[in-house]
């Protein structure tokens, strides 16, 4: 934590203003030089700077002033502040791998590539650490060791953990389109298999072959008849 309050200059106006405490305490609190201080003092500097009460802001008490107040050669403390902030995160630079596992690393490279095709380049280099060149060098079969080269689990080697190789199978897998339905023959459905077809109307050739059949059927039965007589 700094030394020094918020605000230090709005800290120091509100100081003048409100406290008997010396230029040279406000300026040992403040972390101003005290010339700055008198300059405060004296209206030639901060103008139009709202004072702020280190008190109120837990950056001061009432305790502590009034020891400045009766002994000039005291000096302020900054109390502790009751927030913990959490630390800053630390910036996640390029993954380190032991001088002991670069070597198999093109091993690891080779498991990915045929057990998990879907992975980007990008992710692959986020597992094992390495570059795009090597990358590219075992896909197309160019490495320098290509020909020894036995596919190995990273996460058996150590270059990564399970966790990280699911969370980037999972990604691959979202951001992969999803495959076409297939489009071949299917079976029909019950309700066209058993849907009766149309009886369909006679065309007109069809009824005049039927009216002449009509006609020499009902001949031949009438000459039929005469024969009988």
């Amino acid at each position: 934590m700094s030394n020094a309050p918020l605000m230090p200059k709005a800290t120091a106006v509100w100081l003048v203003d409100n406290t008997a405490l010396s230029f040279d305490q406000v300026a040992d609190f403040t972390k101003m030089h005290p010339l700055e201080v008198r300059a405060i003092a004296d209206g030639d500097a901060a103008q139009g700077i709202k004072g702020m009460d280190p008190i109120s802001t837990g950056q001061l008490t009432r305790e502590e002033i009034e020891k400045g107040e009766k002994d000039a050669n005291y000096r302020l403390k900054l109390s502790e502040s009751k927030v913990a902030l959490p630390p800053s995160p630390k910036k996640k630079g390029p993954r380190y791998t032991p001088v002991s596992r670069r070597h198999e690393r093109p091993s690891a490279i080779l498991w990915l590539v045929r057990n998990h095709p879907e992975l980007k380049d990008s992710q692959i280099m986020r597992l094992v650490g390495t570059t795009k060149t090597t990358i590219a060098s075992v896909r197309d079969r160019t490495h320098w060791n290509a020909s020894t080269l036995t596919p190995m689990d990273p996460v058996t080697l150590g270059l990564c953990s399970q966790i990280e190789l699911d969370f980037e199978v999972q990604r691959a897998a979202k951001e992969k389109p999803a495959d076409q339905a297939y489009g071949g023959a299917t079976l029909l459905p019950a309700s066209e298999t058993t849907r009766k077809e149309p009886e369909l109307a006679p065309t007109e050739k069809q009824q005049d072959d039927l009216n002449v059949d009509a006609v020499f059927a009902k001949l031949k039965t009438i000459g039929g008849k005469k024969d009988e007589e």
